[in-house]
């Protein structure tokens, strides 16, 4: 069923769990997470159509700054993206997000330039990420984990897990992300 829904209809699901249309998105455009998700995702849209694509870059850069989020449209978030809180949030363009992932105000997901985890991270599907978490390197942070507010974490990180600290420390758990991800598509 969700499949007949563009990937913006799954971002604003999440938000409610109810299905929208095309004007009821536009209407909850006024809180500031959902209205840079919709810029976003109609820079992420038009990319490859030179006009748009200038237009659409165009109005993200003046709500990156006016929100405080430094996300690009060349950064591959999967279906039902969802940020928490607005402010202060930046995602290097090259790391990966999978679907389902919530993200609150403060977090760094960014690159790391030397050592065994240069690069940048790779997050799986179903992942709840805390306030003023930093995720850096060339890592993979699986399926059902939870990155418990303030987190530092330049590690892998399996399926099923918690993470807290700094440093952080994982704890498994089956039911890491329960309670934390609503409205699944």
């Amino acid at each position: 069923m969700a499949d007949q829904y563009s990937t913006l209809q799954k971002d604003f699901y999440r938000e409610s769990g109810t299905w929208l249309s095309t004007f009821q998105i536009w209407a909850k455009c006024i809180n500031p997470n959902l209205h840079f998700i919709y810029v976003l995702r109609k820079a992420q849209q038009y990319r490859k159509t030179p006009l748009l694509n200038i237009f659409w870059k165009f109005v993200l850069r003046h709500y990156q700054i006016k929100y405080g989020f430094q996300i690009y449209p060349e950064t591959e978030i999967g279906e039902g993206f969802y940020l928490g809180h607005w402010g202060s949030l930046v995602i290097n363009p090259q790391a990966k997000i999978g679907k389902n992932c919530n993200i609150a105000q403060g977090v760094t997901i960014g690159q790391q330039n030397r050592g065994k985890n240069m690069g940048f991270p790779i997050i799986k599907d179903e992942v709840w990420i805390g306030t003023n978490a930093v995720i850096v390197g060339g890592i993979t942070i699986g399926t059902n984990v939870l990155i418990a507010p303030n987190s530092y974490v330049n590690f892998d990180v399996p399926d099923n897990s918690v993470v807290m600290g700094n440093p952080g420390k994982i704890y498994p758990s089956e039911n890491a992300t329960e309670g934390y991800i609503n409205h699944k598509i």
